[in-house]
């Protein structure tokens, strides 16, 4: 086991709605072993919007930075840091609000900030010890969408439209895609296996050092 005293290996995966964020997620979390891992999403650090009524919630632009309770995640993250057990915030997609459960995280060698603002605020980019920018054409990204608001989040189509058209795409244009200059990794093409592969060799080898600490 890695030494008490080590620091995690903080990743930060960020990109485009439908870019591929989570599938490289999944194939660190793979690579190493789920238990090796603690993964923040920052999907689930929405304000919590209790005091507005379900229309001034639909209302919302979710594409924003100002979306997101920053505070709440740094401090999660910073607690991760020093070893300590989280309770993140688990948001409801279809009622458009943060949901009365919570999911415990247990700190683990390796953290794993993903979202779409993963690389935006400079002091949580100062933790990280690889930026990741995920990098997929529009059109791809937008379908990937639709596909998911539909199956998994109970939307129209005409409503995803709309709001791909009103704030995804302006807020990609405007703070998402800026933040890739930051990365230390660009996948092109999203989650390409070459590039994952690369990925994950380096996370299992930080993994291989920390236990020989």
């Amino acid at each position: 086991m890695p030494a008490a005293n080590s620091k995690p290996f903080v990743i930060g995966v960020a990109g485009g709605s439908g870019s591929g964020k989570s599938t490289v997620t999944r194939e660190v979390l793979a690579s190493i072993g789920p238990e090796m891992a603690a993964v923040v999403m920052q999907d689930d650090y929405y304000l919590d919007q209790t005091d507005m009524s379900p229309q001034d919630r639909r209302k919302t632009n979710y594409d924003h930075p100002d979306a997101f309770d920053w505070p709440l995640m740094m401090q999660h993250v910073q607690a991760l840091r020093r070893g300590e057990s989280i309770e993140m915030p688990e948001y409801d997609f279809a009622l458009h609000n943060r949901s009365s459960t919570t999911i415990h995280i247990k700190p683990a060698p390796v953290i794993v900030i993903e979202g779409l603002f993963a690389l935006y605020d400079a002091e949580l980019r100062k933790m990280m010890s690889l930026k990741i920018f995920v990098d997929t054409a529009p059109d791809v990204r937008f379908i990937r969408r639709l596909q998911r608001d539909i199956a998994e989040r109970g939307r129209s189509t005409e409503t995803v439209i709309q709001q791909y058209l009103d704030t995804v795409r302006p807020m990609h244009k405007q703070f998402i895609e800026p933040t890739k200059r930051h990365a230390h990794v660009i996948l092109p093409h999203g989650a390409n296996g070459p590039a994952v592969d690369i990925i994950t060799t380096k996370v299992a080898n930080v993994i291989r050092d920390l236990e020989r600490a």
